[in-house]
């Protein structure tokens, strides 16, 4: 074998070489970069810092429940006994010929019968009490109302304070039921009852104490 065949022969062995390393170094790296990008988008533990929750999980959960209250819906249940009993009121100032701008207020005595306040004649005042205790309708509406407005008032105000401060009222959390279908306002009423004579000097009386509640009639009291 003469040298120049030598040569040529080293020659290709040698460009061969260099051929084949750069495969094999290119299929390497790429493994290594995959192996690489695997680690680099790992998922977070569940305890990774950048997925822990801000704020108070429990006062987010109060804040939903009470923003499905349908608030409109009892405000015109209480509403509609509330027109009810101005009217027949007005009606009554009309049927004893008295001026129809006459203040009156309406409550229960201690017995539970029907007592009118206001500057009237003892006989007229007696008349229109009598006759009020008479009216069923009248009796059950203002029945009705002395429970379910102080109720009302409360979660109204405590859900406004949480709309314009943020200010979330655990009392009001109480009340609400986590199913909807327990939150009339009757079963709402009922769990405001509990817990107000469970806790008589609690906030619960800035919404009014019940047993002294009292219908106005051209009266801002």
């Amino acid at each position: 074998m003469s040298l120049l065949t030598s040569l040529i022969q080293a020659s290709t062995r040698f460009q061969q070489t260099l051929e084949n390393r750069p495969a094999t170094s290119g299929a390497e790296e790429q493994k290594a970069k995959g192996a690489g990008g695997a680690e680099a988008v790992r998922p977070a533990s569940p305890g990774d810092d950048r997925f822990t929750p801000s704020g108070d999980s429990l006062s987010d959960a109060g804040r939903l429940k009470s923003q499905k209250l349908p608030l409109s819906d009892y405000k015109q249940t209480v509403g509609q006994d509330l027109a009810f009993i101005r009217e027949t009121l007005r009606h009554k100032l009309a049927e004893y010929n008295l001026n129809p701008a006459t203040a009156v207020s309406v409550n229960k005595d201690d017995g539970g019968k029907i007592e009118v306040g206001g500057k009237l004649a003892e006989e007229t005042r007696t008349r229109i009490e009598n006759d009020l205790n008479l009216n069923k309708n009248f009796t059950d509406a203002f029945s009705r109302l002395s429970v379910n407005e102080p109720t009302l008032h409360f979660m109204d105000n405590a859900l406004k304070l949480n709309q314009a401060y943020g200010v979330n009222n655990s009392l009001l959390d109480t009340l609400i039921s986590e199913n909807q279908q327990f939150n009339g306002l009757q079963d709402l009423v009922n769990r405001y009852d509990t817990l107000r004579r469970s806790a008589p000097t609690s906030p619960f009386e800035a919404a009014g104490n019940r047993d002294a509640y009292a219908f106005n009639l051209n009266t801002r009291a």
